[in-house]
């Protein structure tokens, strides 16, 4: 009919739980290399509040549990005082734009070098195996079974420490080849306690992870974000399937809030379409399913559409485009990213300095 609005599913809201959710574009979590000293800095302020909007859901950047979690440089923690102080007015600058704000806490594991952990010490992991690039990675120390509760504390801690800051939950890092990921990957995992071997051991840690973290903040603060059919960092496991699967289920005695999943990479070039992969893994789910993985506005809506998710996160086309949802709610032409600014230490330039729609008119 004529003058009928077109719906898109995009910006259709969503209850995510406690929260009332206005549209379904999610600001995906983005190392951006920015804050000195692993502190968060001021000029965090606006590049967050830009992206803002009421109602909308967005989540930092991945904060480091302790002093051995991190392994690039300028990267924020979350794990002193100072640190959470210096996220106070960046959480508030989301809020006072009525955003949804959650932290994501992570350690990298072996993704690191002496020169990140104190008094210069090995990195830890899953193994002792060392990563091929030994002029950047140093070779890890095993984690012994004893110690794997300090560092599921320091996630807990780490959570708690974000909501005292402000955050509104928090989201474990479980992808990309970090620490949980070494665990959860038969690749990577060499252990013969009871962190590894079967398919439960592996995944062990990850979810004692989930329960300190669930009981320390409750579940409806929770999510986590997984990748199991990626190879990030040397991290590969021989059937994602399965440890997709089973980590869904096993999530769901835990009542956590959402799982976040990025998608495979390949793509079925003769119908143009993704893979099937992960429809499995959101019918096993029992709460809010997030997807990710170089979607666009088309299959974005699309996959709202065929409830293959509920929420879908933007990571580059947000970072070039402080306004994404206005864009997509009008089908406005996208401003291009400049990938050689992503990991820059310059507080505005590829940082706080992308256009917005008005800014062309």
């Amino acid at each position: 009919m004529a003058g009928e609005a077109t719906v898109i599913p995009l910006l259709t809201p969503y209850k995510m739980g406690n929260f009332n959710l206005s549209h379904r574009v999610v600001l995906a979590p983005l190392t951006r290399q920015r804050s000195y000293n692993y502190v968060p800095q001021p000029h965090a302020i606006l590049y967050y509040s830009q992206r803002a909007t009421n109602g909308g859901l967005l989540i930092a950047e991945a904060a480091g549990v302790s002093d051995t979690a991190q392994g690039f440089e300028r990267t924020p923690g979350i794990w002193t005082p100072e640190q959470v102080k210096a996220w106070r007015p960046i959480v508030d600058a989301v809020h006072a734009k009525g955003g949804v704000f959650f932290c994501q806490i992570w350690h990298v594991g072996r993704v690191s070098n002496t020169g990140f952990q104190p008094n210069g010490q090995a990195p830890i992991s899953s193994t002792d195996m060392g990563m091929t690039d030994l002029s950047r990675f140093t070779p890890p120390r095993r984690l012994r079974t004893d110690e794997i509760p300090q560092i599921v504390n320091d996630f807990r801690l780490a959570a708690r420490n974000a909501v005292e800051a402000g955050f509104d939950g928090v989201e474990i890092h479980g992808a990309y080849g970090y620490l949980l990921d070494q665990f959860m990957k038969d690749q990577v995992n060499d252990r013969t306690d009871e962190y590894g071997g079967s398919l439960e051991n592996r995944c062990r840690f990850s979810l004692e992870v989930v329960k300190a973290v669930a009981d320390e903040i409750g579940p409806e603060r929770v999510g986590i974000r997984l990748s199991p059919f990626a190879d990030s960092e040397e991290c590969v496991d021989s059937n994602p399937q399965e440890l997709a699967l089973y980590m869904a289920n096993s999530l769901n005695k835990y009542g956590i809030l959402y799982l976040h999943m990025v998608e495979p990479k390949k793509i079925d070039k003769e119908k143009g379409e993704r893979p099937d992969n992960l429809v499995p893994v959101r019918e096993a789910f029992s709460g809010t399913f997030i997807t990710a993985g170089g979607y666009k506005r088309e299959d974005g809506n699309k996959a709202i559409a065929e409830s293959r998710a509920d929420l879908v996160a933007y990571g580059r086309l947000f970072l070039a485009n402080p306004d994404l949802p206005k864009r997509f709610e009008i089908n406005a032409p996208l401003n291009k990213y400049h990938r050689e600014t992503f990991y820059t230490s310059d507080p505005v330039i590829g940082y706080t300095d992308y256009r917005f729609l008005e800014d062309n008119s």
